[in-house]
């Protein structure tokens, strides 16, 4: 029936993509013959001797199968195609594998698509398997940030905010935004979705909220520079600012642009995330010995204690607070000493990052040191990439004249 599965380099599980890959003989060896196989369900009586086993049993001996061997006993017939399809089996697969839509902690994140085939395209990912496009172009040179939810791309493109429906083939959109967010004077720096709303920061020192899916919009004067960040969870706003503050705020209507509290910081402040626990407190500082300028531009926490960082001194830094706030626990650097605009992560082995130089995107393995793959997109200047975000499938990333999409489900 095949042999006991092993890991493949990196701990990642051996290739799913099985077409191909059994001959006619080997998928004969692998069991019964397809004809037979369908005649006889388990438990029956006379009969090929694998489905004269329980269920119980014939889960336990598949679960010692690698992706490789799982797909060539599914050719052997229906019956077993159908059985070794079952995210029971490809699961464990799964948990090993890049950007296959499970957390560390084992949640299932996109629970519509089949197990088995986020593992087929996860090797894509592992591979550098895709096919690159432009989704959209603009004139002015900018720097765009973005947020993927559902089915849907928000964009800022100057002072707006621009929703965007993706196609159900995730490698196109709507042309048309579904709605416009306005309200700055200036470009937009950064924006976030939280709580139903759009929360933003502009150049104008002011935060803008609005209605996803309502007319409701307002703005008020925060800071005294431009806002460069804002978070926004549990009813709670941060920002930072160039004027080396950040404050926070309720979303409360009642408390809505009343300043609930502001920290003082001896340098700008680039980027800016809320804890998970919300506990309303500055938890503490990360790091020491920085070099003046050598600025955060990217925080995302993955967890309540760990969080990833990168920004001018080229590194991406993974922090567990719970063992030192001083000392970073692992950390990746740019080859080419670029400094890193932003950064992404699967929640569980995959990094995604953007680059100050040629428009590179790198995909990073945190189970090792250096980078996977690169892929420098197609640009008429050498943008740095400001922004991007991914799915299982796609990835996007925005430079400061287009908009690309990396397609890694069909390459």
């Amino acid at each position: 029936m095949g042999r006991k599965g092993t890991p493949g380099p990196h701990g990642e599980a051996a290739d799913a993509d099985t077409d191909g890959e059994a001959e006619a003989g080997q998928a004969a060896a692998a069991g019964a013959g397809a004809q037979e196989a369908e005649a006889w369900p388990p438990g029956a009586g006379p009969g090929p001797p694998l489905w004269r086993l329980p269920e119980e049993l014939l889960l336990l001996i598949c679960s010692y199968l690698d992706s490789q061997a799982l797909g060539r006993l599914g050719q052997v017939s229906r019956r077993l195609q159908r059985f070794t399809s079952r995210d029971l089996l490809w699961r464990p697969i799964a948990r090993a594998c890049l950007n296959s839509g499970f957390t560390r902690h084992g949640t299932d994140l996109v629970t519509n698509i089949p197990v088995k085939e986020r593992v087929k395209v996860s090797q894509n990912w592992r591979r550098g398997r895709c096919r690159q496009g432009t989704l959209l172009k603009w004139r002015r040179n900018l720097m765009p940030w973005m947020q993927l939810e559902g089915g849907c791309l928000y964009l800022s493109q100057a002072e707006d905010i621009h929703a965007y429906q993706l196609c159900p083939d995730g490698s196109s959109l709507r042309r048309r935004p579904l709605a416009i967010f306005s309200g700055h004077e200036e470009d937009v720096c950064r924006f976030v979705l939280a709580s139903s709303h759009v929360v933003s920061g502009g150049g104008d020192g002011k935060i803008g909220l609005h209605k996803i899916n309502g007319t409701f919009s307002i703005k008020f004067s925060a800071h005294e520079q431009e806002v460069n960040c804002v978070d926004c969870q549990g009813g709670v706003i941060v920002s930072g600012s160039r004027d080396r503050t950040a404050k926070v705020w309720s979303l409360s209507s009642s408390q809505l642009g009343q300043c609930l509290h502001t920290i003082q910081t001896e340098d700008r402040v680039w980027s800016i995330a809320i804890s998970p626990l919300l506990s309303g407190q500055l938890m503490t500082h990360l790091g020491r010995d920085f070099h003046r300028g050598a600025g955060v531009l990217d925080v995302l926490y993955e967890t309540p204690s760990t969080l990833l960082s990168c920004g001018y001194d080229t590194y991406i830094r993974y922090w567990d607070i719970r063992t030192s706030s001083q000392k970073c626990v692992m950390e990746w650097e740019e080859p080419h000493d670029s400094a890193l605009y932003c950064v992404q992560s699967d929640g569980n082995h995959m990094l995604a990052s953007g680059s100050s130089y040629y428009g590179v995107v790198r995909l990073w393995d945190r189970r090792q040191k250096g980078c996977l793959h690169a892929f420098s997109l197609s640009s008429p200047t050498s943008s740095p990439v400001y922004c991007l975000r991914f799915s299982t499938t796609h990835l996007y990333a925005a430079v400061a004249s287009a908009l690309h999409v990396l397609d890694f489900k069909t390459p």
